[in-house]
């Protein structure tokens, strides 16, 4: 057989094949994504005017979406045979139901808990050494010491030692419940219970009379684990009833405004973030209070970056942040971010953000059972504002209202 008797099969197993290959994709089309010119039904077409509420250019509201409540199960593909392909959503797609966070009554009594399980370092010693039956100069000085290494600061020891001394020598101490009693009373009075420690989150009226939400810009180091307090306040005033939106102006730490926007999805708070990394931070404040206004929000909470390198610098960049947020509402809290384990270190940061930033109130992180509750102390003696919030651990509802008395007596738990 020469070449010209094979030409027409060589020809036809081609034709054969793409016949075949037509076939298959026939078949297979239903379950295929049909190529289309028609952008999604959620993007708007080139040249379409923004959606009502979109915010300025260079910043975004993160929320997290929700379905049309009135939206039924979608509706099969059906092929050329009538057959069907139901396509079924993976279910780690599916968005996770908000979560609800504990009431914030009654958290500050799982410090007493911590302080009780690790012995509760400071009460322990100073009630060991009050308890003694005479005291002598070596004990003194012991107290003194102990106190000195809690972070009380030189002045306050002072104070606690020479009151101590002088109910020892009035009223002598006969037994153990009477040490603690005096102890007690002297440590309240050191953490003073007369500071207003409100947390001041009411909405305003303005001059013209429109409902402004509270703004609480918040300040620190990082690494002191302020964006995580920012996110665990949001859950403190969802769980008091409050609507909060979060403003995301720490841009210049990468992926501060993720985790600021995982935190408050976590609740169905939405967070206002720049769409880039080192945006301007005045920029994103104004953005967050902006949409706090306009959605009625109770609360804006403001988070910001906290670079103490260059202190003209940080002192600039707070000026302006609170210049900015100020054309739309006033400042309704600013709250310093300190680690309760610092110690001399927190109480210079606390020194260089009561000089920039006009501090109101103070967050202690990691205050959860170490030795080191005298910052509560020295911080409110070095800027003249009380300790409000203390974080008692890792957990998501780990940030309680300060309670002076309840501080002590879980101090003095044996």
């Amino acid at each position: 057989m020469d070449f010209n008797d094979l030409l027409p099969y060589l020809v036809g197993v081609p034709v054969l094949a793409a016949g075949v290959a037509a076939a298959v994709r026939l078949r297979r089309r239903p379950t295929d994504t049909p190529p289309t010119d028609t952008p999604p039904a959620d993007t708007p077409a080139a040249g379409s005017p923004p959606a009502a509420g979109a915010q300025a250019a260079g910043t975004a509201v993160a929320d997290r979406p929700a379905a049309p409540a009135d939206a039924g199960p979608a509706a099969p593909d059906e092929g050329p045979d009538g057959a069907t392909d139901l396509l079924e959503v993976p279910e780690d797609l599916a968005t996770p139901p908000l979560e609800t966070p504990a009431p914030t009554a009654g958290r500050l009594r799982r410090l007493r808990e911590r302080l009780a399980r690790s012995g509760s370092p400071l009460g322990t010693r100073l009630l060991g050494v009050l308890s003694r039956d005479q005291l002598t100069e070596d004990d003194w000085d012991e107290l003194e010491e102990t106190l000195l290494l809690a972070d009380v600061g030189a002045g306050p020891t002072d104070e606690l030692i020479q009151a101590l001394r002088t109910r020892v020598r009035v009223e002598g101490l006969r037994d153990g419940e009477q040490a603690r009693a005096v102890l007690r009373e002297q440590l309240l009075a050191l953490v003073d219970p007369s500071l207003d420690r409100t947390l001041h989150t009411t909405p305003s009226t303005g001059e013209d009379g429109a409902r402004v939400p509270a703004v609480v810009l918040v300040v620190g180091v990082n690494g002191t684990g302020k964006t995580t307090t920012v996110g665990k306040l949001a859950r403190v005033l969802v769980a008091d009833g409050s609507s909060v939106v979060l403003g995301a102006a720490d841009t210049f730490r990468a992926a501060a405004a993720d985790q600021l926007e995982t935190w408050g999805s976590r609740v169905g708070v939405p967070t206002v973030r720049s769409d880039r990394d080192g945006a301007d931070p005045a920029a994103v404040a104004f953005d967050a209070v902006r949409a706090g206004v306009r959605d009625g929000a109770d609360v804006v909470l403001v988070d910001t970056a906290g670079r103490l390198q260059n202190k003209a610098g940080l002192m600039d960049e707070l000026g302006k942040i609170t210049r900015v947020i100020t054309r739309t509402a006033p400042l309704s809290e600013v709250l310093l971010v300190l680690d309760a384990t610092t110690g001399q270190n927190g109480l210079n940061q606390a020194r260089v953000f009561g000089e920039v930033a006009g501090v109101t109130g103070i967050v202690l992180t990691k205050l959860d059972g170490t030795a080191k509750g005298g910052i509560v102390v020295a911080v409110q003696r070095e800027l003249g504002v009380p300790v409000k919030l203390v974080g008692l651990g890792e957990g998501p509802d780990d940030l309680a209202p300060f309670d002076p008395e309840a501080f002590v007596d879980g101090l003095l738990q044996s």
